[in-house]
Order: C-alpha cells, then sequence, then structure tokens
C-alpha cells in the first residue's frame, strides 16, 4: 500500500501520526486569529481594503484584511531595516574630518536617501529610479 502525503502533511519529523499535531496546530492558528482581532497594524483596515478591492479581491472577513496589513507592514518594516544597514555601511565607510574631533559618542541620525533605498529594494526585486529632472 502506497500513501502520498503533502508537503504540509509531511512536516519535520516524517508522515502524520495520529492528529496531535493537527490538533496543536489548529489550536495555534485558533490563538493567532484571537491575537488578530486585537491588534492594530501601522497600516489601516481601510487602506488595505482599498487596495485589495483595486487589485480585484473582496474579503468580508475583517481577520483576513488584517493578515494582510500584518504582512504589508513586515514587507515595509523589512526594507526600511535593510535601507537603514545600507546607510550604516556607506557612513561608517566614509570617515570625515569632523568624526574625528569628536570627543564624545553621541548617537548619529541616519537620513534613508534613494542611495540606501534602492539597493535594498533590489533585493525584493523591486525597481526604483530617480524621477527625471526638467529644467
Amino acid at each position: 500500500m502506497e500513501y502520498k502525503y503533502s508537503s504540509m502533511q509531511m512536516g519535520r519529523m516524517g508522515p502524520p501520526s495520529g492528529g496531535g499535531e493537527d490538533e496543536t496546530a489548529g489550536q495555534a492558528l485558533t490563538d493567532f486569529l484571537l491575537q488578530l482581532e486585537n491588534y492594530n497594524p501601522s497600516i489601516p483596515d481601510a487602506v488595505v481594503s482599498h487596495y485589495l478591492n483595486n487589485s480585484g479581491f473582496e474579503s468580508q472577513d475583517p481577520r483576513l484584511v488584517r493578515l494582510i496589513a500584518l504582512a504589508s507592514q513586515k514587507f515595509l518594516s523589512d526594507i526600511a531595516n535593510d535601507a537603514l544597514q545600507h546607510c550604516k555601511m556607506r557612513t561608517s565607510s566614509q570617515i570625515t574630518q569632523s568624526s574625528k574631533n569628536q570627543k564624545g559618542p553621541k548617537e548619529k541620525k541616519y537620513v534613508m536617501t534613494m542611495e540606501d533605498l534602492v539597493p535594498a529594494l533590489q533585493e525584493y526585486g523591486i525597481t526604483a529610479r530617480k524621477p527625471h529632472y526638467y529644467v
């Protein structure tokens, strides 16, 4: 007798073993959905719903909209974090005369520029270009 399992059923340890994992996975999903109802993402639900409707996606479940908002927030924060890392590498490689004369450690303020954002976006397959400057 031959059994076929999908990659979701296989998990890390092998074929399913009776349903104990399914019950705990179902409980974890239920807990996550309850936590999702109380969470307010940075991107408002109305904005997410607007863009979902413009793309042809309609859902009456507010939890699904909130889940997409959470995924969008994670995506944007990853891009911003990568741009910050690019900025830190760029500024650390630029040794200026003023940084040599500083006596105490001061907290640096970083500014996100296109120079930092473009490589971060390219890591995710997004091409960004500066707009043309017309005189």
